[in-house]
């Protein structure tokens, strides 16, 4: 008997791990100061002594059930795209650069392809955000998982001046809120969507041209990643009062979340058009509107607080960003919590 034998193949392992390190490689910073394959990763904070309080900022996070569609559609390439943006867009609310990411893959067989298929797409969302990927975990666990499913997740590490931290003290009466779009249903509210689609090849291959593309590829589209965004509004000489990563919880439970005591988020619906993959899982669902709201980003994937006279300013910082901005709502004085009107 071997562990071999017992469903962990070591040389499954280490093959994985020479098929990532292309993928690795490109992600790089000159801050890292240790290799692939290390008991741990080590990044230099010599760069940042100049900033008056350097101040670390984390986030963790998964793709959570979403990863059911990859499997169904065996596509693999793009699921970490989603848990990169849902770790390094925290870090960026709080004003913070990511600086690097671990990712953790436990799967119930380790095929070397398709472990580097997935990291492939860790370090192209590593890439999009500026953030090194400098280590990670790949558990082979059988009889946990099935064979061909796995589980993915990460955290990233940044930093920021604590003088530049966003944290929506400043957020007052007036104050303009202006949303990004998303890309799609990002990585939040899978569990519903599997309960209005069947999770079937033929389903989810199925086109249609208000998607413009299949469901399953408008489902599967990975998660937006504002880091580079918010860096570009920040470079404008533009203070973000508040921003809020609209995830899980959709715009009731994420918006409030940047908000102080006595002030009051009002969002018009029909400030912007919601997306039409929206419009069909409400439909096909029998989903109350509300829910839609609290479960969904509805096609706003990160709202920003900002003073009304840097709303042109910021919105032009988004577009050269590549991305497209609304100007959605704004606040006034009243019980914390947000009205959608």
């Amino acid at each position: 008997m071997d562990y071999k034998n017992a469903g962990v193949d070591i040389e499954a392992g280490y093959k994985s791990v020479e098929l990532m390190k292309e993928h690795i490689k490109k992600t790089m910073r000159p801050e890292v100061l240790t290799n692939i394959g290390g008991f741990s990763g080590a990044f230099s904070m010599e760069k940042f002594k100049n900033m008056e309080k350097p101040t670390l900022v984390s986030g963790t996070d998964g793709v959570g059930t979403k990863l059911k569609l990859a499997f169904v559609m065996d596509k693999h390439d793009t699921v970490g795209i989603d848990c990169v943006a849902m770790c390094v867009n925290d870090i960026a609310c709080a004003g913070g650069e990511p600086l690097f990411f671990l990712d953790y893959i436990a799967c119930g067989k380790n095929i070397p392809e398709k472990i580097a298929t997935i990291v492939s797409g860790v370090a192209e969302g590593c890439t999009q955000s500026d953030a090194a990927l400098i280590g990670g975990e790949t558990a082979e666990m059988p009889g946990f998982y099935p064979e061909d499913e796995y589980d993915l997740a990460g955290f990233a590490v940044g930093v920021v001046d604590e003088k530049d931290l966003i944290t929506g003290a400043d957020i007052k009466d007036q104050d303009v809120l202006i949303g990004i779009a998303s890309s799609g249903v990002h990585s939040n509210g899978f569990s519903l969507v599997r309960k209005v689609f069947k999770m079937e090849k033929e389903v989810l291959d199925k086109y249609y041209d208000e998607l413009g593309t299949t469901l399953g590829e408008a489902l599967l589209a990975p998660t937006k990643i504002y880091v580079k965004t918010l860096k570009n509004i920040k470079e404008a000489g533009v203070k973000i009062k508040g921003c809020s990563h609209i995830t899980g919880g959709g715009f009731y439970e994420n918006v409030p979340r940047m908000l102080p005591e006595g002030v009051r988020a009002v969002i018009r619906k029909d400030s912007y058009e919601v997306p039409a993959l929206f419009r069909m899982l409400a439909k096909e669902g029998n989903i109350e509107e509300k829910m839609m709201y609290n479960t969904y980003n509805m096609g706003i994937g990160m709202v920003l607080a900002v003073d009304p006279k840097d709303v042109d300013k910021t919105r032009e910082a988004i577009s050269a960003a590549g991305e497209t901005s609304y100007v959605i709502g704004h606040i006034e004085n009243g019980e914390k919590g947000v009205t959608l009107c």
